[in-house]
């Protein structure tokens, strides 16, 4: 009579301690996955488990642009190469000594000429490039050079932008404040539930992005030039948004000593 061999074991429930997160959903049946089934662990390793608050953030913020271009062309058509040149010139000096007492400074001030034949005529004409840092200052000379010049200097109107690095700037701008949130929604949370909040365990940035600003629907289809000042602007002012996943460190509340 030979002996009945006996079956191989199986591992119905495997116990998993709470703080051994990899393995907490993990318990097997048959070889299928059974969750749901927690077991707690022991009072040491209760002590050194750590315990977590985890909170995400977001921000946004916006900039406008800090700097503005605009362009004084003047020209004349002469028979004679002296007096177109003459003509260029006097207007020139009257615009460059006219920026220089409203207080812009000569570097952001770019003047280039042009001089050529055209058929039986000379031609000369002048472009004064003026960059503003502050834009009511800007208006103010404009609309200055408009009433005392003739109708032959054709003023720009103005292009705003931003200068170098500014986007980088307030893209870690938005994540700064995008983290300061998420440090306060979990303060927040901790005080709530009686608890202190530790020192911070991980900092994330899950995503950013930044857009330049649109102008309402009906007025895209306007051209560029009919758009007032307050509308180049807005249409120029950079966004950008950040989001960020913050773990943070618990602590029991601190009891607070007796004085004898």
């Amino acid at each position: 009579m030979s002996l009945q061999k006996t079956p191989p074991t199986r591992l119905f429930v495997e116990l998993v301690p709470w703080a051994d997160r990899s393995r907490e959903n993990n318990l097997i049946s048959g070889g299928v996955t059974q969750p749901g089934l927690h077991y707690p662990i022991s009072s040491t390793q209760a002590q050194t488990a750590t315990r977590e608050v985890h909170v995400s953030g977001t921000a946004e913020v916006s900039a406008g642009p800090d700097r503005a271009q605009v362009a004084v062309r003047v020209s004349s058509t002469k028979e004679v190469a002296a007096e177109a040149k003459k003509s260029v010139c006097r207007r020139l000096d009257y615009i460059t000594q006219s920026l220089q007492q409203q207080g812009v400074q000569a570097e952001n001030i770019t003047v280039t000429k042009d001089f050529r034949r055209v058929e039986n005529a000379y031609h000369m004409e002048a472009e004064v490039c003026i960059t503003f840092t502050e834009f009511g200052k800007m208006q103010n000379i404009c609309n200055f050079l408009v009433e005392k010049l003739d109708s032959s200097v054709v003023i720009s109107p103005p292009q705003f932008y931003h200068t170098p690095g500014s986007v980088e700037n307030l893209r870690r701008q938005a994540c700064l404040v995008a983290v300061e949130n998420a440090w306060r929604k979990a303060q927040e949370v901790c005080n709530l539930v009686g608890q202190t909040l530790g020192k911070p365990l991980l900092i994330k940035e899950e995503e950013t992005k930044e857009w330049e600003g649109q102008i309402d629907d009906h007025q895209s289809s306007r051209l560029s030039s009919s758009l007032t000042v307050q509308q180049k602007i807005k249409s120029a002012t950079i966004h950008a948004a950040s989001k960020v996943f913050l773990t943070f460190e618990v602590k029991g509340k601190e009891k607070k000593k007796k004085h004898l």
